[in-house]
């Protein structure tokens, strides 16, 4: 069974470079990886919270949320 991973980010260059970057290096047979531009989809804005997000580029993995440099605070997504 894969594991599920939620990419969160806003869109910025920051943000599409960590994508690919994240996109690239997780292995596609073991992660079941989620793109989530927040930027667009503002309804997930609390579920990024939620999980502990609070600044993306972020990728939540396993429950804990990686913040990958910075590229916008969650407050500012809302």
């Amino acid at each position: 069974m894969k594991t599920k991973a939620i990419f969160y980010h806003a869109g910025c260059p920051v943000c599409v470079a960590a994508e690919q970057n994240v996109a690239n290096a997780l292995d596609a047979g073991r992660f079941n990886l989620e793109i989530v531009h927040l930027g667009t989809e503002k309804s997930r804005v609390a579920e990024a919270e939620g999980s502990g997000v609070k600044s993306v580029p972020a990728l939540v993995l396993h429950g804990v949320a990686y913040h990958i440099n910075f590229g916008a605070g969650i407050e500012a997504l809302k």
